[in-house]
């Protein structure tokens, strides 16, 4: 079968579409032909050495998301047969003609949803409702701030917060705050030339907002502690900016009770991995086919010029999910 591989880390043009040897099935697995594969930042830092040369569990290959049609299960599969249309998160090889994935980490696609837009979902969806639902706490009528909410997990979770009931602040680059307020952001702020604390303070009247969902890291630590309610949540997704250098005023931390969580799909046993799949699942995967939720696509590439892709995804231009396609 074909599949995007690399033999060195590097820049894009590393990645080059090869022949390999097909997947074989195991026990609990779904072997699918895969129609479409989300980008994900993680795979840039697999091919610039971030992680090595790990086997992810499922492949040594790129690739963390399919879209696609279950061509061959396993004897312990349950729920799934040979012809279903689903999405879900692999352990690495979704850059492929071929992925196999764990059954438990597959979701059939929703009712009216191609391939591509399917492809867009598991990884960005499942990843922000566990920030906000699972970690967050958020509930009805809370308030949230989501930085990097042009992004692909940022523009799940804007969707998200606002769908639960939350008042919704989200900041991202000036050109994308349209697009960001279309998502239901309530408050869309261009971090580029307004201050996301004084903003906060001014519109909440200095109490600050519940929960922050945060995929910068050191640059906005200390200002997300000071944006914070009494009781807020600070949940850590990212470090796009770096995580060293971090400074806290804990005097404010303990006295206003805060709370700070990090969490990070990669590092999860696979059976919290599993979980946090049913969780999204189960509440909210038929809001896709009523239109509550949309998959935020940027760009769709052929899987031969995944380096095109990667390439678009370094711009820090995108807006949603950069996807690949076969076929």
């Amino acid at each position: 079968m074909k599949a995007i591989d690399f033999t060195t880390f590097g820049d894009p043009d590393v990645l080059k579409l090869v022949d390999v040897e097909p997947p074989e099935v195991r026990q609990n697995d779904l072997l699918v032909r895969v129609h479409a594969a989300g980008v994900n930042r993680a795979d840039l830092l697999l091919r610039t050495g971030h992680y090595g040369r790990p086997d992810f569990g499922d492949s040594r290959l790129i690739g963390l998301e399919v879209a696609g049609e279950v061509v061959s299960v396993g004897d312990g599969v349950k729920g799934f047969a040979i012809g279903d249309r689903i999405m879900g998160i692999t352990g690495g090889g979704a850059y492929a003609e071929l992925a196999r994935l764990d059954y438990r980490m597959a979701m059939p696609i929703p009712h009216g949803l191609d391939y591509t837009q399917a492809a867009a979902i598991p990884e960005v969806f499942v990843t922000a409702h566990e920030a906000l639902v699972n970690l967050g706490r958020l509930t009805p009528h809370e308030s949230v701030l989501i930085h990097a909410a042009a992004s692909g997990v940022g523009s799940a979770a804007v969707q998200l917060a606002h769908a639960l009931g939350a008042r919704v602040f989200a900041t991202a680059a000036g050109g994308k705050l349209e697009r960001v307020r279309a998502l239901g952001a309530d408050i869309p702020i261009d971090y580029k030339h307004r201050d996301f604390v004084e903003v906060i303070h001014g519109e909440t009247n200095g109490t600050g907002v519940d929960v922050i969902v945060d995929f910068i890291g050191a640059p906005y630590f200390a200002r997300n502690i000071e944006s914070l309610n009494y009781g807020g949540r600070l949940v850590q997704v990212g470090l796009l900016g770096g995580g060293e250098g971090a400074t806290v005023d804990l005097e404010r931390v303990i006295y206003r009770h805060l709370q700070i969580l990090g969490t990070v799909m990669k590092s999860r046993t696979q059976e919290a991995k599993q979980a946090m799949v049913k969780r999204f699942r189960d509440q909210w995967l038929e809001r896709f086919a009523d239109g509550t939720l949309v998959p935020v696509i940027d760009s769709v590439y052929p899987l031969a010029d995944a380096a095109e892709a990667h390439r678009r995804m370094e711009t820090n231009q995108s807006i949603g999910k950069i996807v690949l396609t076969n076929g």
